[in-house]
């Protein structure tokens, strides 16, 4: 006989200094802290996309080999793990030398996020 297992996951909340975040259009959730941001000039499926450091509150999918703008790269789609909604993607191998530097960053796409806190 099995039994059933419960599981919860439990959201992160970033830190109230981290005055500036951004958070799923969604369900709200928090995504980013704006101090992890890289880059604004990145291009996604839906549109304008950033890039990321480290996010919180994302799951992420398997790693399949995709031909993007900036050539060949293995990623994976990522995800928020409160409303499941799709985000973007992370950079897990860039083939070209050039694009090494995005290996372990987060795309997240601006039609799926908001600016929460401290945005004046």
């Amino acid at each position: 006989m099995s039994t059933l297992t419960m599981v919860k996951t439990f959201q992160a909340y970033l830190p109230s200094q981290c005055h500036r975040t951004y958070s799923c259009v969604h369900c709200r959730a928090h995504l980013a802290n704006h101090d992890e941001l890289i880059s604004k000039s990145f291009q996604g499926s839906q549109g304008r996309a950033y890039l990321f450091n480290s996010v919180v509150n994302v799951g992420c999918g398997p790693a399949e080999e995709r031909v993007l703008l900036t050539g060949l790269h293995a990623v994976a789609d990522i995800y928020c793990e409160c409303c499941k909604t799709t985000l973007g993607w992370k950079y897990e191998h860039a083939f070209e030398s050039s694009q090494k530097y995005k290996e372990g960053k987060y795309i997240i796409e601006l039609a799926h996020m908001i600016k929460d806190n401290g945005w004046d």
